[in-house]
């Protein structure tokens, strides 16, 4: 699998939980937080695969 698809794949995740932060902020401030630490993961992985080519 060529690296651009898995740094791509990596931000299209993080951009979801990025949406799925923002929907469930006013309901479920835990679930929010975890979804965000997941989103910055999932964003940090696609900058150090990124930088590791």
């Amino acid at each position: 699998m060529p690296t651009e698809v898995v740094i791509i794949g990596l931000l299209a995740l993080a951009g979801f939980l990025v949406g799925g932060v923002y929907t469930t902020w006013k309901t479920a401030k835990l679930l929010a937080v975890l979804l965000g630490l997941c989103a910055l993961a999932a964003a940090g992985g696609a900058v150090a695969w990124w930088l590791s080519r």
